[in-house]
């Protein structure tokens, strides 16, 4: 086992296909590190995190469970800058511990994958050697994502319109994955990475 083995990003817009890209890397081996599921983990019910946003935002903000009501959060937070500020000041911190343990658990693999929607927009690209993209257009966005989410157009474009701009993001990506195309097309691409990303950890 070896905790000493390249990082790299994962990231894309909604609608963009990421996690299916990161489906495919995990079927070729790789440890895909998903930090949503790591964001989830940090206010799971019992978490100091939670209650401090309980205590802060009141008790409504949780779900008959004892979950967090990630819907009644985010229409807290979306429009709000200082409220915002608030609760990334409390997580951001946390989300990077917990991040930064995952990818330093040993693996055999040639590198391992840290999978986030907000990569760039959050400076987890500083525990990462390298930022892996995919990329469509606009519009595909659009489509893709009202489509699964069952969202409006306008729910959709506040959403893009809140993340970096894709032209930034291709500025900041070291490698991009073109999924305009098919699974299959992203498949091949996917492929093609993982064998260049493979060769390039053992020139090393």
């Amino acid at each position: 086992m070896n905790n000493h083995v390249p990082v790299y990003g994962l990231t894309g817009g909604i609608g963009s296909g990421k996690s299916t890209a990161a489906k495919f890397f995990r079927d070729l081996g790789i440890p895909v590190i998903d930090a949503d599921q790591i964001a989830r983990d940090v206010v799971a019910p019992n978490t100091l995190a939670l209650s401090s946003i309980a205590d802060h935002f009141g008790a409504d903000i949780l779900l008959p469970d004892g979950q967090l009501d990630r819907k009644a959060l985010r229409a807290i937070v979306f429009n709000n800058a200082a409220e915002k500020s608030w609760l990334e000041n409390l997580l951001h911190p946390l989300i990077r511990t917990a991040t930064q343990t995952r990818l330093s658990e040993p693996t055999d693999a040639p590198y391992r994958l840290l999978e986030s929607p907000l990569l760039l927009e959050t400076n987890q690209h500083q525990l990462v050697e390298a930022v892996i993209l995919v990329d469509v257009a606009r519009n595909t966005q659009l489509q893709r994502a009202m489509a699964r989410d069952n969202s409006s157009q306008a729910q959709i474009e506040a959403i893009i319109d809140s993340q970096l701009s894709r032209e930034r993001k291709l500025e900041l990506a070291n490698f991009v994955l073109d999924n305009e195309g098919s699974e299959q097309a992203l498949l091949n691409e996917v492929t093609a990475l993982h064998t260049q990303l493979v060769a390039t950890g053992q020139g090393d």
